[in-house]
């Protein structure tokens, strides 16, 4: 893992950094195919609804002219402020594990582990909380990498289905261009 200015890298490849949920549940052997194709689908419509709610909150000044752009741009404050309520009351409803400093993309993750440290050669599942108002973790499968060094967990992902690491590899590049983009802002201020 590198982290080179604005540029977080794991296994070579972009990774997302953050302090989000993250947990590891072991498994006693490989998903069955119907478990997998569930999972998949699932981790699909999740990622599919974190790129709809990236594209909302953005608020960028309108260079459209329109005598509507202004009502919209308030209908879309409201409409993130409204999400971000909801996202607070279902935090507040459920149980996740305490946020984590986080990376990863689709070869793998790096975190710190807050409590038991599973060993190297587990397999499970590592479930993400990428936001407060998706309710279910983004579940991948893998197997504990190498053995923890200063309770840092390392989880190398099985290959993941095509559509799945496609969108996972959006969503890492998103989030690279925003903190490039944050850079910039604040080295101008």
């Amino acid at each position: 893992m590198t982290v080179t200015g604005d540029t977080v890298i794991l296994h070579q490849e972009l990774a997302y950094a953050d302090v989000l949920p993250v947990s590891f549940r072991r498994l006693p052997e490989p998903l069955d195919p119907v478990n997998a194709a569930t999972i998949t689908e699932r981790n699909l419509r999740l990622l599919l609804a974190s790129a709809a709610l990236d594209e909302h909150g953005h608020h960028e000044k309108s260079s459209d002219d329109s005598p509507h752009a202004a009502d919209l741009l308030r209908i879309d404050l409201k409409v993130n402020l409204l999400l971000d309520l909801v996202g607070a009351l279902l935090a507040a409803t459920q149980s996740r594990p305490s946020p984590v400093p986080a990376r990863f993309n689709p070869h793998g993750i790096v975190w710190e582990a807050s409590g038991e440290v599973p060993p190297a050669g587990a397999y499970g599942l590592v479930e993400i909380h990428l936001r407060d108002c998706l309710v279910q973790p983004l579940a991948l499968a893998g197997t504990v990498a190498d053995e923890p060094a200063e309770h840092h967990v390392h989880v190398r992902f099985d290959p993941l289905p095509e559509p799945v690491a496609d969108q996972l590899e959006r969503l890492v590049f998103r989030r690279h261009r925003r903190q490039v983009a944050g850079g910039r802002t604040q080295r101008r201020v």
